[in-house]
């Protein structure tokens, strides 16, 4: 890009040597750039100052990134632009920091007024063109926080999430659900508001049901939260949660305390039991896993422990190779000890703690107690890397609820957890879970039982009187299951689920099932045939559901579109047997409200049933709809989903179709010249998003300090500029920050700025609305310049030289390149506006 300054830059490293010797000989600061270049000729000197010159960016010895910079005669650096940032050591953020401030233009040396970041001096080195920025975090015992910092000054906001669920029938009165939660950030304050309102299509039941959930206020704290007011107590913050039997708590006025990794950095962590190697000189360590190389790091010479931090998560062993000059001189079998379950020996507890009152909020539930205290502890405490015991203990409406679990990982494939809880008054129950992995498949067992009593459950009428609920049960229930998955091999698949029952339904249930990916009429697709026998049920005429089904999936048609088909058997809701067939298209659409739509025809021994559905999409709510016809009795049924959102940012409100999963938000205004452009941006903690001109909406992450970059969609790229195209943020959980971006029409200006005399002008800087650039030895200059502002500034310094406006009518432009050859820089151009008329060449 600057190939005069590159050649110039080389030459000037090879005297760089012998300047420095001279420099220290005189007892001269090494900070100025006068003495480091004393003794350069007069020719490279000139490439040296005033001019934009490619350097290396550190701070504290760690990398920033490449950039181009101006140095000036009186030890002032001035920076142009990162170029290049790819293997930076630092945060975004933390180089959009740096970008900022050295833009500016410093002095090197000392830093003494508005120094960010503790900044204490800056120094350029000539001999390896190395810009070295020394904080104060590299002079003292800088350790890393396990934590993300709050917003200093905290943030505002308000983010809200609309869900409306709706379904009737021939057969069925309207049944729906309208569900409202808010999130909302006051400083380092969370509030959080769940409200809902639900109808059941029962022609018995026609009021509206409604109640507050939630309305708290949450404080995040390192490594705890706390919370405040109205809320349903729920386990929070546990490494496992325990399973508890019995009515649910309601909700609780009260407070609440716990465990917390809201603001926990996720930082890679080393091996439990460290990994050793002696090398007999520098050496090359490599690491593979089941044949494969999953991590190469140098050695030292002498007994040495490996960097385990990169590694994977998980039990495992590896092949350690010990390469010295090109050849393996050593090779060992070592263990990777990683529990995917390990969090901290030094602070095994997990917890959360409530205190409070049953409450009502605008609830109209006659079964929701209110006025009784509550209260209740869960903990999980890390017995071994591999071992997490937990207990839990409650009471709610008066009865009290155990739980105990123990996860426990026996091997790297292979785990096992188990829960056994007890409600006062109810029952007790006992779940157990394991799960084996194997290089082609996996098997996992189930086994659930409860032995209820409720024979001693009443119910407290208002003046005292206890009277017995009906109905009460005493007996048990069980459910028991193995299954099966195994990968036959890259296209084949097989599973198996054996299960057992005593309760609702009764018996052995058996499910075989065989899928194949294939390649039919030149589509890709799949087919699965299974085979099952079941317990019997109402469904089935308490006949055992015994049958056969095959189905098949093709990509047929155009872009987007599938068909699917299933032949099949089964038992029939009187309990004789029940042949059936079906019949799908499927269509996904593409820059269009219609998401998806799809049809299906099936036959069976009662007749002909249809169905439809359909996604769709606008820029304020997404949802999904469908309409059934029953084969069994030809009624008509259907359902509706929408889904919405409405973020506010001081003033600011837009509705929007995404969802808020990162916890906080970023209103973003795009002022564009050009019509239906798409924008990229990319949030470098999460997602991306699709911007429009307009008003968008972009859901970023909450807690931590990042940054959000905008770039065109797609690969075919205009000739505009983004501005600004990063933008910073840190906010607390429900706050939502606003910017404006502007996406510019930009030509590419080439030309010579020279004085009134003729003579070329180097190192001065040319400014547009779009970019800013300097000019070389010879008074060259390259930069993009804004189409519909087409004006230029000269400054030297501070000092504005002079202004041109380039008549766009008049000077030809070919490619988005536009020549305008010399620029004779005079005083009078400050008077007025300079047309290229002006303009000499």
């Amino acid at each position: 890009m600057f190939p005069m300054t590159r050649i110039a830059a080389s030459l000037a490293l090879l005297l760089s040597a012998a300047s420095l010797a001279a420099a220290e000989g005189n007892g001269a600061t090494p900070r100025s750039l006068l003495v480091q270049a004393k003794g350069l000729p007069a020719d490279f000197e000139e490439h040296l100052f005033d001019v934009p010159l490619a350097v290396q960016v550190e701070r504290d010895s760690l990398l920033v990134g490449e950039a181009m910079v101006v140095l000036t005669r009186d030890d002032r650096m001035t920076l142009l632009e990162f170029t290049d940032l790819n293997g930076s050591k630092v945060s975004p953020s933390e180089s959009d920091l740096w970008a900022e401030y050295l833009k500016q233009g410093v002095q090197l040396g000392a830093c003494t007024t508005k120094c960010p970041e503790q900044l204490i001096a800056v120094h350029y080195n000539l001999e390896n063109s190395l810009l070295s920025l020394l904080t104060g975090k590299a002079e003292s015992a800088y350790l890393q926080s396990q934590y993300h910092e709050l917003p200093v000054d905290g943030s505002t906001g308000l983010i809200v999430r609309n869900q409306l669920n709706l379904t009737t029938g021939q057969q069925e009165q309207l049944g729906g659900r309208y569900g409202l939660e808010a999130s909302s950030s006051l400083g380092n304050w969370t509030q959080t508001l769940n409200m809902q309102f639900s109808t059941v299509a029962d022609p018995d039941q026609t009021q509206i049901k409604h109640a507050v959930h939630d309305a708290y206020t949450q404080r995040e704290l390192e490594g705890q939260f706390l919370r405040l007011g109205y809320f349903t107590p729920s386990s929070l913050g546990l490494t496992r949660q325990i399973r508890t039997f019995g009515a649910s708590p309601d909700t609780t006025f009260g407070v609440m305390y716990g465990s917390s990794d809201s603001l926990t950095i996720n930082q890679p962590k080393p091996s439990v039991y460290p990994i050793y190697v002696t090398a007999n000189r520098e050496a090359t360590v490599e690491i593979y896993r089941n044949g494969l190389l999953i991590n190469t790091q140098m050695v030292p010479a002498g007994l040495q422990s490996l960097d385990t931090r990169p590694l994977p998560g998980g039990i495992y062993e590896v092949e350690v190779r010990l390469v010295e000059d090109g050849q393996v001189s050593s090779t060992s079998s070592e263990l990777v000890y990683k529990p995917a379950n390990w969090r901290n020996l030094d602070d095994p507890w997990r917890y959360n703690l409530f205190a409070g009152r049953e409450s009502k909020l605008l609830s109209n539930y006659d079964t929701q107690d209110n006025g009784d205290m509550t209260a209740g502890a869960s903990l999980n405490y890390l017995l071994h890397p591999r071992v997490v015991l937990g207990l839990s203990g409650r009471q709610i409406k008066n009865d009290l609820q155990w739980g105990t679990s123990i996860d426990w990982t026996l091997a790297d494939n292979a785990s096992l957890y188990a829960n056994v809880f007890q409600t006062q008054n109810y029952g007790t129950g006992v779940d157990l879970n394991g799960q084996y992995n194997y290089g082609q498949g996996n098997i996992a067992l189930n086994h659930t039982r409860s032995w209820l009593d409720t024979r001693d459950t009443y119910e407290t009428l208002p003046d005292g009187t206890r009277l017995r609920k009906k109905p009460s049960y005493v007996g048990q229930t069980s459910s028991s299951s193995v299954s099966v998955n195994h990968r036959v091999d890259a296209k084949s698949n097989l599973n198996a689920r054996l299960t057992h029952s005593d309760g609702y339904t009764k018996g052995y249930g058996l499910d075989l099932g065989w899928s194949q990916s294939t390649h039919l009429f030149g589509s890709d697709g799949n087919w699965r045939l299974s085979v099952f026998d079941r317990p019997g049920s109402l469904g089935t005429g308490n006949q055992r559901n015994r049958g056969i089904d095959l189905s098949v999936s093709l990509a047929l048609g155009g872009p987007g579109e599938q068909w699917s088909a299933s032949l099949g058997s089964r038992t029939s809701r009187d309990g004789a047997r029940d042949n059936n067939a079906s019949l799908t298209y499927r269509k996904d659409l593409k820059d269009h409200t219609l998401q998806s739509v799809s049809a299906t025809a099936t036959t069976d021994t009662y007749g002909v049933g249809l169905s439809g559905r359909a996604s769709f999409q606008t820029n304020i709510l997404t949802g999904d709809s469908f309409l059934q016809r029953s084969s069994y009795n030809g009624k008509l049924s259907g359902g509706l989903n929408l889904d919405s959102t409405v973020a506010l940012s001081g003033s600011k409100m837009v509705m929007t179709n995404q969802p808020n999963g990162q916890g906080a938000g970023m209103i973003v205004d795009v002022e564009s010249d050009i019509a239906d452009i798409a924008l990229r941006a990319d949030d470098l903690s999460g997602g991306s998003t699709i911007l429009r001109p307009g008003r968008n909406f972009i859901p970023i992450t909450a807690y931590k300090s990042s940054s959000v970059s905008f770039d065109f969609q797609g690969t075919d790229v205009p000739a505009a500029s983004i501005q600004p195209q990063r933008t910073r943020y840190h906010l607390n959980k429900g706050g939502v920050d606003y910017r404006t971006i502007k996406v510019v029409n930009t030509v590419t200006v080439l030309g010579r700025l020279i004085d009134p005399q003729g003579n070329p002008l180097k190192g001065h800087h040319i400014i547009n609305h779009a970019s800013r650039g300097v000019t070389e030895v010879d008074g060259f200059f390259s930069m993009e310049m804004n189409a519909s502002t087409p004006t230029l500034e000269v400054r030297k310094g501070e000092a504005l030289l002079c202004q041109f406006r380039i008549d766009m009518n008049k000077t030809s432009v070919q490619n988005n390149v536009m020549e305008i050859g010399d620029l004779r820089c005079t005083a009078d151009t400050l008077a007025g506006s300079v047309n290229a008329d002006k303009v000499s060449g």
